[in-house]
């Protein structure tokens, strides 16, 4: 991609070039496992221990067993080569903490939207969010053990999915899997950008 190059600040000193991915979804869709997956450092997380407070507010039915939240977003890193270097944001997933995406969203390359079949509607919001911001994005559908399987084709006609959007089956704890998923994201961008698909 033509964005892909170095700046210097000094002769001999090569500063990487830093893009910015958001990992986006619905309440416990895997968020959280995706960037800690990816990350090559120890992920910053936000995650808060689900209380009393979030009763009625929370809608934990189809993730009972979910005890934590991210409650202002996750980071991690992913170092290309010397001249580039990934950074990962995952964004909160319950409605009252929406306020902070556009913050997020600032000068992303583009996004992972985890799409969660138990669940599936939770994740409208993200669609919506980017596709109404011009934001590039691919859909990446976290197969959670236990759950019923559904086809692509099924999932994209649920999600009312542009037929240019990718999509792809994912176990976000892997990290392979989970590399497949942003290698699918950054492949689009460079379609959408009528540039070379990165090899």
């Amino acid at each position: 991609m033509d964005s892909v190059r170095c700046d210097r600040e000094a002769p001999g000193h090569r500063v990487p070039l830093a893009l910015k991915i958001l990992v986006a979804g619905g309440f416990g869709a895997g968020k959280t496992s995706l960037v800690s997956a990816l990350s090559e450092v120890r992920p910053l997380q936000t995650e808060e221990i689900l209380t009393d407070a979030g009763v009625g507010t929370d809608d934990l039915s189809g993730v009972e067993a979910k005890s934590t939240t991210t409650v202002a977003m996750d980071f991690g890193r992913i170092t290309i080569n010397d001249d580039l270097q990934v950074y990962l944001f995952g964004t909160p997933g319950q409605n009252r903490f929406r306020f902070l995406w556009d913050e997020l969203a600032f000068g992303a390359l583009g996004a992972v939207v985890l799409a969660d079949t138990r669940r599936l509607a939770d994740c409208f919001p993200s669609v919506d969010y980017f596709e109404q911001r011009g934001i590039p994005f691919v859909v990446g559908v976290n197969c959670f053990d236990g759950a019923r399987r559904f086809s692509l084709e099924t999932v994209r006609q649920a999600l009312d999915l542009d037929p240019d959007v990718p999509m792809v089956l994912c176990d976000a704890r892997n990290r392979q899997s989970a590399k497949l998923v942003l290698i699918a994201l950054v492949e689009h961008v460079a379609r959408q950008r009528g540039e070379p698909v990165p090899a």
